[in-house]
């Protein structure tokens, strides 16, 4: 009988977990910084013109960081966090893969999830961008094992894997024009 509690706590701390990833992954606005790092660099908001799309802001990143290789560009209708175009949500998201990610240690997550690289999501302005962030951050807290680094400029939000090195994450930083 312990046995079978132990058990059942386990699957119900899985399921508190994955249902976090969820809400994570969803997510619209509100929050504040993430398990690993709290470091959301924000700049000034973009030329009237706008933020570029994450395609444009993708192959900047894979030009300045080698390991990174553009995995998908989302449409609204297979965005999995259904915010694309949507009211509040990005106006373009990709998903990206960085090859210093151990293989074993994605091993059972989706091929576009955050932790085997990140994505880029971009938003009609700061603080849209900032929210989301925000919002992100505020559920990883609770629950270190679901954090990322996050970094925001303008209305672009780079959400970079928990599983690469800070000294790694700081290359998206940097890569995205942002000094901390």
């Amino acid at each position: 009988m312990e046995g079978f509690v132990i058990i059942r706590r386990t699957v119900l701390a899985v399921g508190v977990s994955a249902a976090a990833l969820s809400l994570a992954a969803c997510g619209s606005s509100g929050g504040t910084p993430t398990a690993t790092d709290s470091a959301g660099v924000v700049a000034p908001a973009e030329a009237a013109s706008g933020p570029k799309s994450a395609d444009d802001v993708t192959k900047t990143l894979t030009e300045k960081i080698p390991t990174v290789k553009l995995f998908k560009t989302y449409t609204a209708a297979d965005d999995p966090n259904h915010l694309l175009g949507r009211p509040n949500g990005y106006t373009s998201k990709t998903a990206f893969s960085d090859s210093r990610v151990k293989a074993d240690d994605v091993e059972y997550t989706k091929e576009d999830a955050v932790e085997r690289g990140g994505s880029v999501e971009v938003y009609a302005d700061e603080a849209g961008a900032k929210a989301r962030m925000d919002f992100i951050q505020s559920i990883a807290k609770g629950l270190p094992a679901v954090g990322e680094y996050d970094y925001v400029k303008g209305g672009v939000l780079v959400r970079v894997s928990r599983l690469l090195t800070p000294d790694q994450a700081k290359e998206y930083q940097a890569a995205l024009g942002g000094e901390r």
